[in-house]
């Protein structure tokens, strides 16, 4: 199974050319795809307007998620701690909180963000940065 960051959905949405959306299919093939909340509400919080809010809320509402758990609100604060004791920051929080939940679960992070590239320097994240 896939967990797809919100890296590589803005990707796609941008694309006017359709060419990063065939590569994204390819890449998933036939194995199941998950978001997270978080991604959700990144996407969603991007909107420009009512109906692109609409559009995509609705798309967002039929894709399957992977919920974090009490316990993995620590575990992302520990990848951010463990980071910084090696003089390396990632810019959003929600990123660690993505990472964990790719952990837990053991799914492959399909992302285009250098943060969870850091982020695997410290954990075994399973990941494949799809850039277009």
């Amino acid at each position: 199974m896939l967990l797809i960051d919100t890296s590589v959905w803005i990707s796609v949405f941008r694309d006017r050319s359709g060419e990063i959306r065939q590569k994204l299919e390819v890449l998933i093939g036939d194995r199941e795809i998950l978001l997270t909340r978080l991604t959700q509400l990144e996407l969603l919080q991007g909107s420009l307007n009512e109906k692109e809010w609409d559009l995509l809320s609705s798309y967002l509402e039929t894709q399957d998620y992977v919920e974090l758990k009490s316990k993995s609100w620590r575990a992302a604060a520990r990848i951010y701690y463990d980071l910084r004791r090696q003089g390396l920051t990632v810019r959003s929080p929600i990123d660690y909180c993505i990472a964990q939940a790719a952990l837990e679960n053991d799914l492959c992070l399909i992302h285009n963000d250098r943060d969870f590239e850091m982020i695997a320097q410290v954990r075994s994240l399973n990941h494949f940065r799809c850039q277009p």
